[in-house]
């Protein structure tokens, strides 16, 4: 015997008699202890969703089955819901339902069966192309703003082509869509996926590629998983933006494309210009234009009417000359009677000296004048010689004279 089975033994073995309910509680913690968490494969059957939100079902084989439980509280990380007759991998623990004494599994976490390999085989893949630099950010292109020609590589007959076509129109139907069919799904896939990625890189006459499919299951989405389509994506010189299946889904392809979509229809819109948007911004472009111009009339207006004031017609300004030409020949006149004036003055001074200064005047208080013969003044007697004829000038007339005599 094992040691816990052992241990139970002996519980039991000293108690005289059991209760069922002592019975089953020690089954219970037996099976919780003998077996750790561990992974079961089966069948879904008899899936029961209660009202508490835990789910009830069976697990089976072509040989046995057991009852499952899996509660609210785990059931509810799940991205997706099982159905009857899902082939499932469950993580789980043996446990007891002590009331009735059934024999169940206590599942913790719950995957479509295979999910293990594919997952595998994703983070591999994932890991090798990351170290390559396929996911690197440094060589994701730009999309650009404003494509002339829109690209779409996608089934004809799927929901996301009609969603993504649907958005164009509406966000910018000016805008040319080229579609390049392929399956999304099943064998070959991601073949025919990587051949219409080259098929636009040969024909290069789209700005954008959008790939794109609806959601679906882990092997729905597989395609996209695929190395050639991630190696195609890589090579291509045009921009891929991906939208492969919902929001919580992810590609291989999703990392390896220059822009990651939640959805198809967010691709389309990621990837055109919207054209309401543009037509709101083209209009408050025109209200701003409109402000600036009366702004820039009501400035100019406003200055005119500055200059306005300021101006002179010309007959007022043929008076406002004449005013100052007659201002002028006021000034001038009277500056001309001053200057006269003073001239005058000066004139009259000038006059009264010179009439001071006459030598005639002070000959009319009786004195005289002597020349010689030569006319030359004779102001002192060393100029005179005894015997030298003179000529004396009187205030009144004059008379020719003889020294006769020279006194010092």
């Amino acid at each position: 015997m094992t040691e816990p089975t052992l241990a139970y033994s002996q519980q039991i073995s000293n108690t005289k008699i059991l209760t069922v309910s002592e019975l089953n509680r020690l089954a219970n913690q037996l099976l919780s202890q003998s077996f750790p968490l561990f992974w079961v494969s089966g069948e879904v059957s008899n899936l029961t969703r209660a009202a508490s939100g835990h789910w009830y079902f069976s697990l089976k084989d072509a040989g046995a089955q057991v009852r499952c439980v899996m509660f609210k509280g785990r059931n509810s990380y799940l991205d997706w819901a099982p159905k009857e007759g899902d082939k499932v991998e469950a993580r789980c623990t043996v446990t007891l339902y002590e009331a009735r004494g059934d024999f169940q599994l206590s599942i913790e976490f719950l995957q479509r069966a295979g999910l293990g390999v594919l997952f595998e085989a994703f983070e591999k893949l994932k890991a090798k192309l990351q170290l390559e630099g396929l996911f690197d950010p440094a060589r994701k292109q730009a999309l650009p703003d404003h494509p002339k020609q829109i690209g779409v590589i996608t089934s004809p007959d799927a929901a996301a082509l009609r969603d993504v076509l649907s958005t164009l129109r509406r966000r910018m139907p000016s805008i040319a869509v080229i579609i390049y069919p392929t399956p999304v799904q099943g064998k070959g896939a991601a073949a025919l996926i990587a051949e219409a990625i080259n098929t636009a890189t040969q024909r290069a006459e789209c700005d954008v590629l959008i790939v794109c499919r609806g959601g679906g299951s882990l092997e729905d989405l597989w395609s996209f998983n695929e190395e050639s389509v991630a190696r195609a994506m890589a090579a291509c010189p045009i921009p891929i933006i991906s939208g492969v299946g919902h929001e919580t889904d992810f590609t291989i392809g999703d990392f390896v494309a220059d822009v990651r979509a939640a959805t198809p229809t967010a691709a389309a819109e990621l990837v055109t210009p919207s054209r309401e948007a543009m037509l709101n911004a083209l209009k408050q472009l025109n209200l701003q234009l409109t402000r600036a111009c009366l702004s820039l009339l009501n400035q100019r207006s406003q200055a005119l009417d500055y200059l306005a004031r300021r101006l002179i017609s010309p007959l007022q300004q043929i008076a406002g000359q004449k005013s100052q030409l007659a201002q002028a020949a006021y000034r001038l006149s009277h500056a001309w009677q001053q200057q006269l004036q003073t001239k005058q003055q000066h004139l009259l001074r000038l006059g009264q000296n010179l009439s001071h200064l006459n030598p005639q005047a002070v000959l009319t208080r009786g004195y005289a004048f002597v020349q010689n013969k030569d006319g030359a003044i004779v102001s002192t007697s060393r100029q005179l010689q005894a015997g030298e004829a003179v000529s004396l000038t009187f205030g009144t007339g004059s008379a020719d004279a003889t020294v006769t005599k020279v006194k010092a």
